[in-house]
């Protein structure tokens, strides 16, 4: 059986029309004979999304009874048993009532595909996994219920329903979107313009992401090597020389000017693992580039211009940009180089060759000696002093006929010297070897001239090999040298790495193992603040970070200096470094510097975090209060204006009843306006509390009376239960705050329970609901002011109920805290000090602010 095809109608808000479209498509495909059924689609009330269902063959829902209250679910076991060729499932991220068969909608739908029905489906950006926590830093309100990115990217098709914020805007201000009382609140809140033009961006970008998943999975199954530019994709090569960064600031240039254009760098590093490029630059450039909102990626390769072209075409680059070479004129008579050999290879992909001020300038210099310096002295004298004296000693006599024996002396005698002192002692032995021979051994005896050809070839053929074996010996010294200290830089690195990583504090983990690793007195990161944000003070420094005692205050106090920037220094006191190892503080240098940055930025998101909490909160209060405000003040305004008026006479009845509805709004205006000054006095530590001893029936009752004159609610208070030592006022305030919770979301027929108990010496007042419950996870959040958990309507409250209760019941000296709840629902427990266990009361001190 052939799996069904899943079609996705993203969206970056609700209202956009997802629905709608989804509908739309439905009635397309079934005026073209498919068999169609409408699954479960949610039309939210929306009167012309349910005249879209129109006469569509719909699927009855399941219903599924939970914690006393009854839920609609899809019918997936009706729907398999259907088994149409295309359904509509609404709500692809939707989470099941818990005893379904599956948990999730998305898992539902993949078992509809499994059975080869085509889905149609709808879903919202702030439900993919990987966007869930960056929609509620843009919108302040979390979403429990994600669907996994890769699940959905697995789609056969997503199409964009899109919506400027504007016209969505204008749909919810005409009732299309949501019902009228909620209009106003939504709009100050999640669907501002800021919101939904960033929710829209993240949309567009996660769908052009797909898109470039699905060019490159069809460039790979068709083979297709060469570039198509879909987007502009700027690759730079980086050799970690000191151009690198003329280089990536040009090749960022290059991609600003197309939007959305990538930046990649690349650094191609020797397939033997062997130092190549300096480190400490190449970490600098990394941290470059992904400033300027690049990647950082490196390949294997011995052929440069090879590995680039390879690379650049895998990434599907439509530019390169190189560095012009470093090498003189010579070195470009002999050969092309590797901006002329890229540039032949590049094919349709735009090579931008870019001179620099290194340019030209020679390349590198030659490498260091592999072997010190004394055993180079050793082969010297070797060569120069045991050859002539073997030869005068007699051991070797004079003449042809001891030739052979001769050169194969000699030719050990280069080996001895290659392996002691390296390819300059070897190449010496060589001609030293080949001058006695041809003087001893070569006729005419004791002169240069040879007078055989066959003695000039073997001369000859000596000589070459000879130097041959000097130059493999040498280098086999080398490679052996640099892999030494290629594997104790990489260990040393490794050790910092993990040592930082480990640390809660990486600069300072960082530089301690710094200077562990190198035996220094102290290291210390030194900064040079500028004075006016632009010219900086030539001599004032100061330590940013240091380990070790005493650390180096300026950078000509230690032994050794490493320059960052202008503005950084690295300084290690005490002994020196090998040059190979003043590579690896360099490397480290950049990342201290990294480090520092990263610090600073954590301290300076910890002091404005407290800032944008109070900027939030004020937003919320300003949002919820302009809205919850001007609810009860136009009753009362409207009840006023209809009794002053003197065209319409109301009768004793008529009267009452506005006067009641007036003296209603005026009590809901004040519990909002005595929570708001609680709050505030709570959150300023000027709360006044008056401890006293009384039964919590006395502020039990008046509570209830307060928040639920005539809703049933179950009460159970033993006769014996002790007193409880708080203040009657506060408690009854809370109590109040908690019950009208607990009766907001219980479900008719099952009434909150309010039970009073006794343990410890303290009072526990349980006030219990059998709604839909909060996950344990969630429990923390429910006492945030100004929030439901992601709910925005605002239309019931502030949302300051348990958040003020739980200020007013610690200021008590008690918690409040949620509790598991058998049969499901959400407990609240209100624990409070007993009477019998209190000392005397003395007068309260001010309760501290709230954090």
């Amino acid at each position: 059986m052939a799996r069904g095809r899943l079609r996705v109608y993203l969206g970056a808000a609700p209202g956009v029309g997802k629905t709608y479209a989804m509908l739309a498509e439905a009635h397309r495909r079934r005026a073209r004979g498919a068999d169609v059924v409408v699954a479960y689609v949610e039309t939210h009330g929306r009167p012309e999304t349910q005249a879209m269902i129109g006469d569509l063959e719909t699927v009855p829902r399941r219903t599924v009874e939970h914690r006393g209250a009854v839920f609609t679910e899809m019918d997936l076991d009706a729907v398999l048993a259907r088994r149409p060729r295309i359904a509509l499932v609404d709500e692809l991220a939707h989470t099941n009532v818990p005893g379904s068969a599956n948990a999730k909608r998305w898992q539902d739908i993949a078992r509809l595909l499994d059975a080869g029905v085509t889905v149609l489906s709808t879903l919202n950006i702030q439900h993919l996994e990987s966007l869930n926590d960056v929609v509620e830093r843009i919108t302040g309100v979390p979403q429990r219920e994600t669907v996994p990115d890769a699940w959905v990217r697995a789609a056969d098709q997503i199409e964009l329903v899109d919506m400027t914020p504007e016209a969505l805007r204008r749909r919810m201000v005409h009732g299309n979107v949501y019902a009228p009382d909620k209009v106003d609140a939504a709009l100050q809140n999640y669907f501002r313009v800021g919101n939904l033009t960033a929710l829209r961006e993240l949309a567009l970008l996660w769908l052009a992401d797909k898109v470039d998943d699905q060019l490159d999975r069809y460039r790979s199954e068709h083979e297709v090597t060469a570039t198509w530019e879909a987007r502009e994709r700027v690759v730079v090569a980086l050799t970690g020389g000191a151009e690198g960064d003329t280089l990536i600031r040009r090749a960022a240039r290059i991609a600003a000017r197309s939007k959305g254009a990538d930046l990649l760098a690349v650094h191609v590093a020797r397939s033997d693992g062997l130092v190549g490029a300096d480190p400490a630059l190449l970490a600098r450039q990394r941290v470059l580039v992904e400033c300027l909102g690049g990647t950082y990626h490196e390949v294997i390769g011995d052929d440069v211009p090879t590995a680039l072209i390879e690379f650049a075409r895998g990434a599907n680059a439509t530019q390169l940009v190189l560095g012009a070479s470093r090498r003189g004129r010579l070195g470009h008579a002999l050969s092309p180089g590797v901006g002329p050999t890229t540039t032949a290879l590049a094919g349709s992909i735009d090579v931008h060759l870019v001179n620099h001020e290194h340019a030209g300038r020679g390349g590198r210099r030659g490498p260091a000696p592999a072997l010190p310096r004394r055993r180079r002295a050793i082969g010297h004298a070797l060569a120069l002093g045991a050859l002539p004296l073997l030869m005068l000693s007699g051991v070797l006599p004079p003449g042809e006929e001891s030739l052979p024996t001769a050169i194969l002396v000699v030719f050990a005698a280069v080996i001895g010297a290659a392996l002691t002192g390296g390819m300059a002692p070897a190449l010496t032995a060589a001609v030293v070897g080949f001058l006695l021979m041809d003087v001893f051994h070569t006729r005419p005896y004791l002169t240069l001239a040879v007078s055989h050809p066959r003695d000039v070839l073997a001369l000859g053929v000596f000589l070459v090999v000879a130097a041959a074996v000097s130059v493999v010996v040498d280098r086999a010294a080398r490679r052996t040298r640099e892999a030494a200290r290629a594997q104790a830089q990489a260990q040393t690195l490794a050790t910092v790495a993990g040592s930082v990583l480990r640390g809660s504090r990486p600069l300072a983990a960082l530089l301690e193992r710094l200077r562990e690793t190198f035996g220094s007195e102290s290291v210390a990161l030194l900064e040079r603040p500028a004075e006016d944000g632009a010219r900086l003070d030539p001599g004032a420094w100061r330590v940013a970070a240091s380990a070790g005692e005493p650390p180096g205050a300026d950078p000509g106090e230690g032994g050794v200096e490493v320059a960052i920037d202008d503005t950084l220094r690295l300084v290690l006191r005490g002994g020196r470094l090998a040059a190979e190892d003043r590579r690896v503080v360099e490397a480290f240098a950049a990342q201290a510097a990294v480090a520092l940055r990263h610090e600073r930025l954590a301290e300076e998101a910890a002091t404005a975090r407290p800032l944008a909490e109070a900027d939030r909160l004020r937003t919320a209060l300003l949002a919820a209060v302009s809205h919850d405000l001007r609810g009860p003040l136009a009753s009362a305004k409207a009840v006023i204006t209809s009794l002053r008026s003197e065209e319409v006479h109301f009768d004793a009845h008529d009267q009452a009843e506005l006067l009641a509805t007036a003296d209603e709004a005026v009590d809901q205006l004040t519990r909002l306006v005595a929570n708001l000054l609680d709050m505030s006095r709570l959150r300023a530590g000027a709360l006044g509390v008056s401890l006293s001893d009384f039964d919590v029936a006395e502020a039990l009752m008046p509570a209830l009376e307060e928040a639920a004159p005539e809703a049933p609610v179950r009460l159970r208070v033993p006769d014996d239960l002790s007193a409880v030592h708080a203040d009657l006022g506060l408690l009854q305030r809370a109590l109040a705050n908690v019950i009208g919770n607990a009766l907001r979301y219980s479900p008719a027929g099952a009434p909150p329970e309010i039970t009073a108990t006794e343990t410890d010496s303290r009072v526990e007042v349980r006030i219990t609901d059998h709604g839909p419950g909060i996950p344990e996870e969630e429990w923390d959040r429910v006492f945030v002011p100004f929030q439901r958990l992601g709910d925005t309507d605002n239309t019931t409250g502030v949302g300051l109920g348990l958040a003020l209760s739980r200020g007013l019941v610690e200021a008590m000296g008690g918690t409040l805290s949620p509790e598991p709840t058998s049969g499901g629902g959400l407990t609240m427990l209100v624990s409070l000090p007993s009477a019998d266990a209190t000392e005397p009361a003395e007068p309260a001190e001010p309760t501290p602010p709230l954090p």
